[in-house]
């Protein structure tokens, strides 16, 4: 394909080579970054809430654990190795202050979690991670160089 190849909200997209995955205007929001530097190739997921459970939603890039699978899935699929993917992750910020908020409020806290969680649990080693924060982020994955650009208002840039 050799571009930029846009992804959207509750969405997953994969790539290779010399394609730069990009989601413009993460706030709680989790955009997970999973690649195979040998065979460069990789993908991201722009996840919106941490869990399908108890949701009727059909779309499972929604969600951390059914994103983060879905995700995985799609790298495979263009030869990426399980044993060799390697994971970056930005956003999860708390875009709105609430008085005495309860932790369900706290979304962009509990997606981080919940996509933390599922690479643990697939064996997925997490690189880096710029979560957090009260500011959105827009990200731009080089799947060739493995590279995460994070953009932020007031914030700079920055190349994790």
């Amino acid at each position: 394909m050799n571009g930029i190849v846009m992804v959207g909200m509750a969405d997953v997209k994969t790539a290779q080579g010399e394609d730069i995955l990009m989601t413009p205007g993460l706030g709680s929001c989790i955009g997970i970054c999973i690649f195979d530097s040998v065979k460069k190739v990789g993908g991201m997921a722009h996840i919106m809430l941490p869990t399908a459970i108890g949701h009727a939603e059909g779309n499972p890039a929604k969600y951390a654990d059914t994103g983060t699978n879905l995700l995985v899935e799609g790298v495979l699929a263009l030869g990426g190795v399980k044993s060799r993917l390697k994971a970056k992750i930005a956003g999860g910020a708390q875009m709105f202050t609430f008085a005495d908020k309860p932790q369900i409020l706290k979304i962009g806290d509990r997606n981080a979690e919940a996509v933390k969680r599922e690479l643990k649990k697939l064996g997925i080693p997490l690189l880096v991670a710029d979560v957090g924060g009260n500011y959105g982020r827009t990200i731009h994955f080089s799947v060739n160089t493995g590279n995460l650009k994070v953009r932020t208002i007031n914030h700079g840039e920055k190349v994790i």
